[in-house]
């Protein structure tokens, strides 16, 4: 035992010694989860932060360096951090998922997050990720080239993250806890935030709008990331072109827009010369909402591009900021074209040949309400979400990685189904209503290390057709082609990217169409796949990879840290 651990402390020396030599450094934060009062729309609420801020700290890193970050609840909740698009290769113990990865950090409880950021650059974000937590507990962590390296574009003359969140006039963890007691749709957001702030549009709102000061002729690099909890936005900048430079921490190919639609937990880098008129522009953002009859917050949010000429002029407050052109909400040609501008900078060596050929719908369903029990769902019944038919419950007494790892039985199963139990007409109008109702399971889906992995993500129109985010844990991968109506192998496959397709870890499923992803299994431990509309994760759209070691210590998961929560 003494050898082992004598060995581990030569290699942990000899890791620091090559991060050193290589300039890499470690980070240490200390995140305090606590209740903040913060006003917005005239009224003050207690809401839950980190460090009494809100958005809360923004994370600075390089490629190659270790973050170590100590979060102390002292909330009412129990809460868990999630380091959005970061692989955490072999530290799936930091990933931190309630109940996937780890148990929550209870009140008065801490939890130190430890990871190295290894071949990743760009614009990432943290979040909570227990109940509805992340509407107030978020921030950006930036990722920028190890010393002496540059970014693949001129060096901007400043950068800015702006993250796009959601504001409820209430407590947002009452509101889904109402949603879930009663089985209906929770109550819609009152306003969206730019960097926190609601923006000229809203009451009480005009004094602390966001804004962003540049200088005439200058290019700034602005790194949009969506926190918003249920809503897919659109982007714009009046009078100016936005050019996209990378999407979810990985470069693409430059392309010129004057809009983005940026889905929540997607990331959007892009380039702005100020090459117009030295006054002011509005910065805005509003809703994408593609589900057909279903409530949405149709505000728009806002912040103001200042430019600073160091001349006297008269455009201040008195002169309203030019307004850009935003697409209507339901503009999902829109949508799509952008999506489609999105490429990889470089031909790509796409993963191949495939081991698993595997086939997830994604949708909302209805539960039947409980005999004697009234429900606020179509028709006396009670709101769900699945995936091939499973709507996932996550385990309450212990987390599936602990399980795993401890091989404690009768956590989860690992059968979650490769393809739907029942193949239908996806996108019908007329959905037979048997098909409705989902399994309620804890199904994961095994894979070996290793593998070659091509997911069909395939959009239902039960209840009501909807653009899904899609995002995987520990994880990125390319997405190969998206389309329209039901996925078909013999005429859709002929639509492969194989040269340039993006890379991301948040695909934006299009509604009534399909999406198609490929990534290799190369990270062991239990990864959370689901929809990043927390509305439908809380009602059960997701799974879980269980990816099994491969051969020798850097192709398996770590042992669980010492101060891991226990539930």
């Amino acid at each position: 035992m003494a050898s082992s651990s004598s060995s581990r402390l030569l290699f942990l020396l000899a890791c620091s010694v090559l991060a050193l030599l290589a300039g890499a450094e470690v980070h240490h934060h200390e995140f305090i989860v606590q209740e903040t009062p913060v006003k917005r729309l005239c009224k003050t609420h207690n809401v839950i932060t980190v460090n009494g801020q809100l958005p809360g700290p923004t994370l600075e890193v390089r490629e190659g360096d270790t973050v170590v970050i100590n979060v102390v609840n002292h909330a009412q909740y129990n809460v868990t951090i999630h380091w959005h698009g970061i692989r955490q290769f072999r530290t799936g113990w930091a990933d931190g998922p309630e109940f996937v990865t780890q148990c929550p950090i209870k009140p008065g409880g801490s939890y130190k997050y430890r990871f190295t950021i290894e071949g990743q650059e760009g614009t990432l974000w943290w979040h909570a990720h227990s109940s509805w937590l992340r509407a107030t507990v978020y921030g950006a962590l930036i990722i920028r080239p190890r010393e002496n390296k540059t970014y693949p574009f001129e060096k901007p003359a400043r950068e800015v993250p702006l993250i796009l969140g959601e504001w409820w006039d209430a407590d947002p963890i009452q509101v889904i806890r109402e949603a879930q007691r009663t089985g209906a749709a929770p109550n819609i957001s009152d306003a969206y935030t730019i960097n926190g702030q609601p923006g000229d549009l809203y009451n009480c709102s005009k004094e602390e709008t966001t804004a962003v000061p540049v200088k005439p002729g200058e290019t700034a690099l602005l790194r949009f990331i969506n926190a918003a909890l249920n809503q897919e936005l659109f982007v714009s900048i009046a009078q100016h072109k936005m050019t996209v430079v990378g999407v979810d921490a990985s470069y693409t190919k430059p392309f010129t827009t004057s809009v983005l639609m940026i889905a929540p937990g997607q990331t959007t880098d892009v380039l702005v010369t100020m090459d117009q008129a030295p006054t002011r522009y509005y910065l805005a953002a509003r809703a994408y909402d593609s589900a057909q009859g279903v409530a949405f917050d149709n505000t728009t949010t806002t912040a103001v591009i200042e430019y600073d000429c160091g001349c006297a002029t008269d455009f201040g407050p008195s002169i309203p900021p030019a307004f850009p052109v935003l697409p209507a909400f339901n503009d999902t040609n829109t949508a799509t074209a952008f999506a489609a501008g999105i490429r990889s900078p470089h031909e790509v060596k796409i993963p191949g040949p495939v081991d698993e050929n595997l086939f997830f719908t994604v949708g909302v369903g209805l539960f039947n309400c409980e005999p004697g029990q009234q429900c606020g769902g179509p028709n006396n019944t009670r709101f769900t979400a699945s995936m091939n038919n499973i709507s996932f419950v996550f385990p309450q007494t212990t987390s599936l990685l602990h399980a795993h790892y401890y091989g404690i039985p009768g956590v989860f199963t690992t059968d979650f189904p490769a393809y739907p139990p029942v193949q239908f007409d996806y996108t019908a109008q007329n959905v037979p209503r048997y098909l409705w109702q989902p399994v309620p399971a804890t199904k994961l889906y095994k894979l070996k290390f290793g593998s070659v992995v091509q997911i069909v993500l395939q959009d239902t129109s039960i209840v009501s057709p909807e653009n899904h985010p899609i995002h995987i844990h520990g994880y990125d991968f390319y997405i190969l082609a998206e389309g329209f109506g039901n996925f078909d192998p013999k005429k859709d496959a002929k639509k492969f990217n194989y040269v340039d397709p993006p890379q991301r870890n948040t695909v934006a499923v299009p509604t009534n169409g399909w999406a198609v992803i490929r990534f290799v299994a190369d990270n062991p431990g239990v990864w959370l796949m689901h929809c990043h509309l927390d509305v439908h994760i809380t009602w059960g759209l997701a799974m879980a990879f269980l990816v099994e070691d491969g051969y020798g210590k850097l192709e398996t998961l770590e042992a669980p840290p010492v101060d891991l929560p226990m539930c």
